[in-house]
């Protein structure tokens, strides 16, 4: 929902999916790597689908099927049609640009369809310390090149709906535009994004801000040039298209317009005034510039809004707002047209939080309006639409809500809104959860019901607080922010619901009961209500705690091994005890407010604790603490720490700062010494796997930096020596919340991301756990077909078809390639290769594949001068049949 985001990422840093290779981002100057020990690891989500806000839906123009999809925290990702599910695009940005994650604009280029942009940036203000940057891609995001900026973007500020602020000119395509937020005005770019200068001609940076009075800079800072529109009537192709449109975040000064290319810029006389232009869509066929108002810059507020219609060729302006101003509780942001259909628009109303959000349609030009669903008797309503949650059943919240809320909501925060270019009966919207859309969108004029669904698979974009996984049971418990958390029974599906009874709308940390997993426990943030629960189940129900006086915030917990006893650090209060499940707390004595607490995993009496600099143990059950005299720590409380199962008082503690120490300690003590581990420069996480083959020490998992390199690390050997596991086309920016290894599955990692979702990974030394390769019986036919192909890349579509008489229950499809060529990038399957040799196997949800089925996945590659289409498939030992 993200009305109260407050990021762990942000926090930590002030202080100091489908499988295959995601695409690789390359600086103009690339680092060398570190010569690190690396393992093979197959990377995949735990599947939520969603989760987060999608403030902008792109499609291109001019190739059927290619959209894009911008999140503010996690990333761009680009549509599959073949699979109806999304890759994602970013997950090759490295630690120390985690901001590169936020994306405040997207664009695809019509002209050349293999081109896309992204400008990316998380804040503005100092939570993140680095500037935004451009990134270019040839090959539809498969890689990308980075053009610095000197000033911040802020894909997570206030403003973030508006857009697009990142435009390329149709009709001479090395020409694009970026509006820039923080009063740094209008920006231009000759060259295909590769070099940036300012439209120093351009009059307003902008003045609006949602909080001008707010002193982190965040609320304060000026939303600045929000979206650019090119008319592509007034120009031909070669030459820079002369009128273009631009809206500022100026109450009074919305939008402006230039006739000659970007030279000079003039307001438009006549516009409407008091409200901020959140879109501006242009339909060239009508000569008609559409465009939404809200009197605030959102994504959540606004009260006041307004649709108006610009005659371009007359100057004429027309309210066509489809209520009247009094109506409106809500602001209008997403805003379509039907290139099919000229004529035909849509717009939200993005701020209705309550009972819905509204989404209007016309299609004459906005002289008169239908809606999505309307009031029959108060509180009665008829709904247009009916809605499909099945393959994301947690989208209802397991609310229960009264007349005329509904359950699923038609969403919130709805500031994307497009109709497919290609498809008039295909829409797509973002909301504060989820991208939902339909592919029946006529029946909407033809007066009978269109089904609206999600269409989110591949998107992954929770921000992961905690992470466990118990021994018994489901083997992922995840806290996450906005939706609070999953039990993960089947990392491959997406779980029915979110935590409930209560509903946090953050969690911030989990435990389990070491020798009983079926006692959890997880605090969280809720605005009225209690902060922690409790699960005797493993975390399939949950009743509520009872809070002590004060809490305000979920803070962290701890459960004792045997589950009888339980210590929370709450924000608001100081660190309490209770015995049972929480209906009575004491305060604990000699230990800190806001100390983050953990639970020795073999003593059930022993608890630790850690706040500024100095480690604090308890023996009688969280009662009284006792500071340790270790020294050397690290002196802030960035800093996580874990005891090992299975061996009392083995606690490994990481974390700390740049100026100060920071690293990876080890106690076997109970924390009364510590020794810092000599080959780690830097580490955030620690978590336990299951151990080596051989090994009798549990598999150390950690987020650092180590022999220079940063990254995902494994050590067999209690830290003496380590293997990264992740690569630099997987590395998710921020992880350091979280990490836990599976003490069930060799190899396998699960690592919390700060915006896209929760992924593990499995080893290629054992199959992490999967078994041998599958081989399937029966006849096969393959399709190869390449569906875009670029100077020195391409990208292809491969179906393979079960011909026999039985289901394949698991698959495993090779070949060769015969020029060289390497795939970069594969969607809906894992693969490897080796030299020419390519095998690619199926993922969790799709190795089941009926007689006279299909499974389907696509990739990029390199290629050299030639490219010869592969002419021999084998499935497992079988030759396929090729087409």
């Amino acid at each position: 929902m993200r009305r109260t985001r407050v990021l762990t990422a942000v926090l930590a840093l002030a202080a100091g999916l489908l499988t295959g290779g995601p695409p690789a981002l390359a600086a103009d100057a690339p680092e060398p790597a570190g010569a690190l020990a690396a393992d093979s690891y197959t990377w995949k989500n735990a599947r939520v689908d969603g989760g987060g806000f999608v403030p902008g839906i792109v499609f291109n123009r001019t190739e059927r099927n290619l959209a894009y999809a911008r999140t503010d925290i996690g990333g761009a990702y680009r549509w599959q049609e073949a699979t109806k599910s999304w890759t994602p695009l970013l997950d090759s940005v490295g630690w120390d640009d985690w901001g590169h994650t936020g994306v405040v604009s997207l664009a695809s280029d019509s002209a050349d369809p293999d081109r896309v942009y992204a400008a990316v940036g998380t804040y503005t203000n100092d939570w993140d310390p680095g500037n935004g940057a451009v990134l270019r891609s040839g090959d539809r995001g498969a890689t990308w090149r980075k053009a610095a900026l000197p000033f911040k973007l802020g894909g997570n500020m206030p403003g973030r709906g508006m857009g697009e602020r990142l435009a390329v000119d149709p009709n001479r395509n090395s020409v694009l535009y970026l509006g820039a937020p923080s009063g740094n005005g209008l920006w231009r770019s000759t060259d295909s994004g590769a070099s940036w200068s300012e439209v120093t001609s351009f009059p307003n940076p902008g003045n609006y801000a949602q909080d001008p009075g707010d002193t982190s800079g965040y609320a304060s800072d000026n939303q600045g040039v929000v979206w650019v529109t090119f008319d592509e009537s007034t120009g031909t192709s070669g030459s820079a298209t002369r009128t273009v449109y631009v809206g500022v975040a100026d109450k009074e000064n919305a939008v402006y317009r230039s006739t000659d290319a970007g030279a000079t810029w003039q307001r438009i006389a006549g516009q409407p005034t008091g409200y901020l232009a959140h879109k501006g869509v242009l339909d060239a066929e009508s000569g008609h510039l559409y465009l939404a108002y809200s009197d605030t810059g959102g994504p959540y507020d606004g009260g006041k809004g307004r649709l108006y219609r610009y005659a371009t060729a007359t100057g004429t302006w027309t309210d066509i707002s489809p209520v009247a101003e009094a109506d409106t509780h809500y602001g209008f942001s997403g805003l379509t047209v039907d290139r099919q259909n000229p004529g035909t628009v849509m717009a939200t109303a993005y701020s209705s939080w309550w009972p819905d959000t509204q989404i209007f349609r016309s299609t004459d030009g906005g002289g008169t309006w239908t809606q999505a669903w309307r009031y029959t008797s108060y509180p009665d309503r008829e709904n247009r639409y009916t809605m499909d949650v099945s393959s994301s059943p947690w989208l209802t919240w397991g609310a229960t809500p009264s007349p005329p809320e509904q359950t699923p909501k038609l969403g919130w925060m709805t500031e994307a809104l497009e109709i497919d270019p290609f498809d008039p009966d295909r829409m797509m919207y973002g909301t504060g959860a989820t991208v939902y859309g339909t592919e029946n969108l006529g029946n909407w004029d033809a007066g009978s019901t269109f089904t609206i669904e999600p269409m989110v698979r591949g998107l992954e974009e929770t921000a992961v607080n905690d992470l466990v996984s118990p021994p018994s049971g489901a083997p992922l418990i995840s806290a996450l922010g906005d939706v609070g958390g999953f039990r993960h029974t089947d990392l491959t599906k997406v779980p029915a619901m979110m935590f409930t009874q209560p509903n946090f709308t953050s969690t911030t940390s989990l435990d389990f009961a070491e020798s009983n997993p079926g006692t959890v426990v997880r605090a969280g943030n809720l605005d009225s209500g209690p902060h922690i629960a409790f699960s005797t189940d493993n975390g399939a129900n949950w009743f509520a705690g009872t809070d002590p006086a004060g809490v305000s915030g979920g803070g962290t917990v701890a459960a004792a091994a045997d589950g009888s006893r339980f210590v929370w650090s709450p924000q608001g209060a100081g660190v309490h005890h209770a015995t049972g499940f929480g209906t009575s707390w004491s305060a604990s004595s000699g230990i800190p407010a806001g100390a983050v607490v953990e639970s020795d995993r073999v003593d059930p009496k022993t608890f630790y604790g850690f706040k500024s600099g100095r480690f604090y143990v308890s023996t009688d059950g969280g009662a009284t603490f006792t500071a340790s005299s270790a020294t050397g720590l690290p002196g802030g409380d960035s800093v996580r720490f874990k005891a090992l199962p299975g061996a009392k008082g083995d606690v490994w503690l990481a974390g700390g700062a740049s100026d100060g120490a920071y690293g990876l300690w080890h106690s076997t003590d109970s924390g009364a010494s510590f020794t810092k581990l000599s080959g780690v420069a830097e580490a955030d996480t620690i978590g336990f796997g299951k151990a080596a083959p051989g090994a009798s020490y549990q598999t150390l998992f950690t987020s650092a930096k180590i022999d220079g390199v940063r990254g995902i690390f494994r050590s067999t050997d209690r830290g003496t020596s380590w293997t990264r596991v992740n690569d630099d086309a997987h590395q998710w920016g921020w992880t350091g919340a979280a990490i836990t290894g599976d003490p069930r599955v060799y190899g396998r990692v699960y690592v919390a991301t700060n915006g896209r979702g929760v992924v593990y990974g499995d080893t290629s030394d054992t199959g992490g756990g999967t078994g041998p390769d599958p081989e399937p019986s029966g006849a096969c036919a393959v399709t190869y077909r390449i569906t875009h192909q670029w100077p020195d890349g391409f990208q292809a579509d491969v179906r393979v078809t079960n011909t026999g008489t039985s289901a394949w229950n698991g698959w495993s499809l090779n070949w060769s390639f015969a020029d060289g060529q390497k795939i970069s990038q594969l969607w809906n399957a894992s693969h490897g290769q080796s030299g020419p040799a390519v095998t690619v196997r199926n993922t969790g949800w799709n190795g089941t594949v009926a007689a006279g089925s299909s499974a389907a996945f696509g990739f990029t590659a390199s290629r050299s001068a030639a490219n010869t289409r592969p002419t021999a498939f084998r499935l497992g030992e079988k030759a396929c049949t090729v087409s």
